[in-house]
C-alpha cells in the first residue's frame, strides 16, 4: 500500500499544531508540515524539538511558496537548521531568486512543478531548465497542478518519464481553475489513474485537499482509488 498522508496547511490553515493533532491515532504515516507563508517558517522551525512526530515514516516541510528577495538568505538559513533531520524541503521553483543559495541542500532539495499561473515549472521541458540549476535537487510530483495544465495527462506522463528516476513525493488533490486545492472529484481519480503505474509505490503520497476532520478517512479512500497499485488497477477495470 501507498504511504498516503495529509499537507498540515491543508488541514488547518497556517496552523500546524491543529493539522498534526487532526492526524493523531490514525493509521497515517505520512505528513508534510507546511510554512507556506514566509512568516510561518520561524515558528515552525523553532517548534520541532517539541513536537512528537514519531508516528511519521515520511516527513517532508514545505518551504514558503512565495519569497522576498530580501529574505530568501534567512528563509535558506532557516532551512539548513533542520537539514540533519533528512527530510524533503518542497520548493515552489518560482520562489526562487538566487538558485546559488539552495544547492547546498543537494537531494533534500526537492523542486515541485507548478500550476498555469506560474512563469516557470509547468512542463517537463521548463523543469529540465531547472534541474540543471540543482542537478542533484529531487522532484515532488505535483499531480493535479499537472492535470489542471493539461486534462489529457500527457504533460504528467512527460514529467513522470523524464524526472522518475528524481521522484521523492507526490502532491495529490483536485485543482481548479483558480489554481485552488479541491478535494478529490470522480473526474480526478479517473484522470490520476492513467499515470498511477508511473508512480513506485514506495513514494509517499501528501493530500493537500482542504477537508474536515471527519473527511479524513474518506479522502484517503479516494487517494488510494487514485492512485491504484497495478493489481489493482486491474481489479477496478
Amino acid at each position: 500500500m501507498r504511504p498516503i498522508g495529509f499537507s498540515s496547511g491543508a488541514l488547518a490553515y497556517a496552523d500546524f499544531r491543529r493539522g498534526l493533532s487532526m492526524l493523531r491515532h490514525r493509521d497515517i504515516h505520512a505528513l508534510e508540515l507546511s510554512a507556506l507563508r514566509q512568516n510561518e517558517l520561524l515558528p515552525l522551525v523553532e517548534s520541532l524539538d517539541g513536537l512528537d512526530l514519531n508516528q511519521f515514516t515520511h516527513i517532508a516541510v514545505h518551504a514558503p511558496s512565495q519569497i522576498d528577495a530580501s529574505a530568501e538568505e534567512n528563509v535558506v538559513a532557516l532551512l539548513t537548521r533542520i537539514c540533519h533531520r533528512r527530510w524533503p524541503i518542497i520548493l515552489h521553483p518560482d520562489a526562487v531568486h538566487d538558485w546559488s543559495l539552495w544547492k547546498n541542500f543537494g537531494g533534500l532539495l526537492c523542486i515541485e512543478n507548478m500550476d498555469k499561473r506560474k512563469p516557470l515549472g509547468r512542463t517537463a521541458e521548463e523543469l529540465e531548465e531547472i534541474f540543471q540549476r540543482v542537478s542533484d535537487a529531487s522532484f515532488c510530483f505535483d499531480i493535479g497542478h499537472a492535470r489542471q495544465l493539461d486534462s489529457t495527462m500527457t504533460e504528467a506522463y512527460l514529467m513522470l518519464k523524464a524526472f522518475g528516476s528524481r521522484l521523492r513525493q507526490v502532491h495529490l488533490s483536485e485543482v481548479n481553475t483558480r489554481s485552488k486545492h479541491d478535494s478529490l472529484s470522480y473526474e480526478s481519480i479517473l484522470a490520476f489513474r492513467k499515470v498511477a503505474h508511473l508512480i513506485p509505490e514506495s513514494v509517499p503520497v501528501i493530500l493537500e485537499t482542504p477537508i474536515h476532520e471527519d473527511q479524513i478517512t474518506s479522502e484517503i479512500q479516494r487517494a488510494i482509488e487514485s492512485l491504484p497499485l497495478c493489481q489493482d488497477a486491474e481489479l477496478m477495470r
